[in-house]
C-alpha cells in the first residue's frame, strides 16, 4: 500500500477501498475477456448504482495487499461484484458494488446476448 493511501496514523483511508475495488474489477473484466474499453466501444457504460464496504481490520502503510473481485449476480441490465481485501490469509475488508448498464446517453440499456454470455448469463434469460 502506498503512503498517499493512508491517514495520519498510517492506516488505509476508508475512501481508498473503492479505488482498490475498481482496479480489481477492471482486472476481473479483463479476465472475462471483456475489458471496459470494449464495452464502452460497443456503446455501453457500467454505472455505479451501489457501494458497500465492511471494514474488519486495519490495513497499514507498506502492507502487501491482495484485492480480489468476483462477478456475482448478472442480469440483463445489472451486474454485482464482490470484493475481498487480504493481507496474506487475513481478511481485512469485504465489499460489493452494483452497476447498471446504460447507453452513452445514460439511459438504462439491456446488454446484448453475446456480452451476457461472456458474463456467464445464458442468453435465454
Amino acid at each position: 500500500m502506498r503512503y498517499a493511501e493512508t491517514d495520519a496514523m498510517g492506516v488505509a483511508h476508508h475512501a481508498t477501498y473503492p479505488v482498490w475495488f475498481e482496479v480489481a474489477r477492471t482486472d476481473a473484466m479483463h479476465a472475462l475477456d471483456l475489458p471496459y474499453r470494449d464495452l464502452e466501444a460497443r456503446g455501453y457504460y457500467l454505472m455505479l448504482s451501489g457501494l458497500n464496504v465492511e471494514y474488519r481490520r486495519a490495513a497499514r502503510y507498506d502492507d502487501e495487499l491482495q484485492i480480489h473481485a468476483t462477478l456475482g449476480a448478472v442480469r440483463s441490465r445489472t451486474l454485482t461484484f464482490s470484493y475481498e481485501v487480504r493481507r496474506g490469509d487475513e481478511l481485512l475488508a469485504t465489499g460489493e458494488t452494483r452497476h447498471i448498464a446504460t447507453d452513452h446517453t445514460y439511459r438504462p440499456a439491456r446488454l446484448p446476448d453475446d456480452l451476457l454470455t461472456l458474463l456467464g448469463l445464458p442468453t435465454s434469460a
